[in-house]
């Protein structure tokens, strides 16, 4: 039988071209989004893509901060899958700004996003994989949780948890032949932007251009990521940026903070003459 996978924020950008890396490999496809209308563009767009290569694409509205919404995507893959082999973490926002500016409700909504609504929906789903014997977490992380810039202090901090949680639950849940893949890209053209919570001013516009400017389409990293996930692979890193960083970071670290604390010192010059004309 072929694959059963679900994808929360599937209905644009990384979640839009992982259901249709999925489609062309003959997999079912379920995408889950808050956006009602681009998700159900997104199932009617993929539907051709879906029968040419003998897969299914459909869609169900849901809010990852939503325990009831979890239980209905769960209830719907049993209902209609008798269960499900793949769940992919996609859903998330960003946030960024100096730490004394971010608000602690700024704090909270990016925390119960990127953090407790991945948390909801994998330990609803582990209990299922544990019946089945089988089952794979692919958690979309960022490369901000390997290297942690400067006046992100919210976003680093929710996706290194993601990091975290999904090494927790590699070693917890591998023995029950459930595996889990974490994947940190870097800059890619998406649209991260629109969720995007900042106090600083042009910081959105900012993000925005750097998005536009990656060297990967969100197809590339697609195509990488579900390469890597059906071997099993542990830490994805798309970009080779990234690679570059990680391993830069673990085996020459004084480069790494010399690096990052000159992007601090360029970046307080930035803000405080922002402050100084606002």
């Amino acid at each position: 039988m072929s694959q059963r996978i679900l994808i929360t924020g599937g209905a644009s950008g990384l979640g839009r071209a992982l259901a249709e890396r999925y489609l062309r490999q003959g997999a079912r496809v379920l995408i889950s989004d808050m956006n009602t209308q681009r998700g159900e563009e997104t199932q009617f767009a993929l539907r051709q893509m879906a029968k040419e290569h003998g897969g299914s694409i459909d869609f169900q509205p849901g809010n990852i901060c939503d325990d009831n919404d979890w239980q209905r995507l769960l209830d719907w893959c049993v209902a209609h899958w008798q269960g499900l082999d793949v769940l992919v973490n996609n859903a998330g926002v960003a946030s960024g700004g100096r730490v004394e500016k971010l608000s602690i409700a700024d704090w909270d909504w990016i925390i119960d996003i990127n953090l407790k609504g991945m948390i909801r929906g994998m330990r609803l789903f582990v209990p299922q994989f544990k019946q089945q014997g089988s089952g794979q977490f692919i958690n979309i992380a960022s490369l901000a949780a390997v290297a942690n810039a400067p006046a992100m202090s919210s976003y680093n901090v929710t996706k290194s948890a993601v990091v975290a949680l999904s090494e927790t639950l590699r070693h917890e849940l591998g023995a029950y032949g459930i595996h889990t893949s974490v994947v940190c890209p870097s800059f890619f053209q998406t649209n991260l932007a629109e969720s995007m919570r900042t106090p600083e001013p042009g910081m959105e516009q900012t993000v925005r251009k750097l998005l536009a400017g990656g060297k990967l389409s969100a197809e590339q990293v697609a195509d990488y990521i579900v390469r890597h996930a059906d071997k099993g692979q542990f830490l994805i890193l798309p970009h080779r940026e990234g690679r570059w960083l990680w391993r830069l970071k673990k085996f020459v670290p004084y480069i790494y903070n010399r690096e990052l604390g000159k992007a601090g010192r360029m970046l307080r010059r930035k803000l405080e003459k922002a402050d100084q004309t606002a």
